[in-house]
């Protein structure tokens, strides 16, 4: 027996023991857990330089209060008109927190015209959080600005951090909609190291929705990056932030106004 069949024996016997440990209980409450739900999504299809670019986006909801959804694929298949397929891309999407939704997006470059586009989902693994759900915080966006001009869209805005520990990699997703709030398309980047009390600045050029001067609003989202909930939990251990870090630069009060003095109470 070579050293890696020995490996594989080793860890069959682990799983079979793991499993075997397994009680009724838990297999029943994995199995009483909700599924990842399709809030909505949308794709399209651009002619560019280099080809066709095709774009999607979705939100995807999480209604388990107590347990992230993790390792969720989306699987983008685009066809042309004779129905051959032209695009197969496999998008690992971030970790979904409890009770909550996540946003994401993205896009690639045919070189054949696709005519349809679908997206499906590999369903998620779940992992219970290890605190409350109120523990898990968003990421703020502020200064949000947009420009549509000359067939892109353009997006600028701040991102913060409402936990004391860094986020080493935050994920920044625009949902672009229309004047009924329907769902067009998006973008997404990255902000590094964002340190409390800080903003990091992100940009966003989108040039693959047809006809940009539908979109009346960019609604922007930022996570934790990674397709474990690891990086948040990690974030929500080191505690909150305070909201007032600068030292008061008055000099306190000489006596408590806020007291309400008691009968027989001598102290000044």
């Amino acid at each position: 027996m070579t050293y890696s069949t020995r490996i594989v024996s080793a860890l069959a016997v682990l799983a079979a023991l793991a499993l075997a440990g397994c009680s009724d209980d838990d297999k029943q409450a994995v199995a009483a857990l909700k599924p990842l739900a399709v809030k909505e999504q949308a794709s399209s299809i651009v002619k560019g330089d280099e080809g066709y670019v095709v774009n999607w986006a979705g939100v995807l909801a999480n209604r388990n209060p107590w347990h992230f959804g993790e390792h969720t694929v989306a699987t983008v298949v685009a066809k042309d008109a004779a129905g051959k397929e032209v695009v197969r891309l496999e998008q690992p999407l971030d970790a979904v927190p409890p009770a909550d939704s996540l946003s994401f997006s993205g896009q690639v470059v045919a070189a054949e015209k696709p005519t349809t586009v679908s997206i499906q989902y590999r369903p998620a693994q779940w992992h219970q959080a290890g605190r409350i759900v109120s523990s898990f915080l968003h990421f703020p966006v502020s200064d949000v600005l947009t420009d549509n001009k000359d067939g892109s869209y353009l997006i600028t805005g701040y991102v913060g951090t409402p936990y004391r520990r860094p986020a080493e990699s935050l994920a920044v997703t625009a949902l672009l909609r229309d004047k009924a709030g329907k769902l067009l398309g998006g973008g997404s980047t990255f902000v590094e190291d964002v340190r409390p009390g800080e903003k990091r600045r992100f940009i966003l050029q989108i040039k693959s929705v047809p006809d940009t001067s539908k979109i009346a609003t960019a609604e922007v989202t930022a996570r934790t990056w990674g397709s474990s909930s690891r990086p948040y939990e990690e974030l929500a251990k080191g505690g909150v932030a305070p909201m007032h870090i600068v030292k008061p630069t008055t000099a306190p009060f000489v006596k408590d106004r806020g007291r309400t003095t008691l009968t027989g109470d001598s102290r000044p």
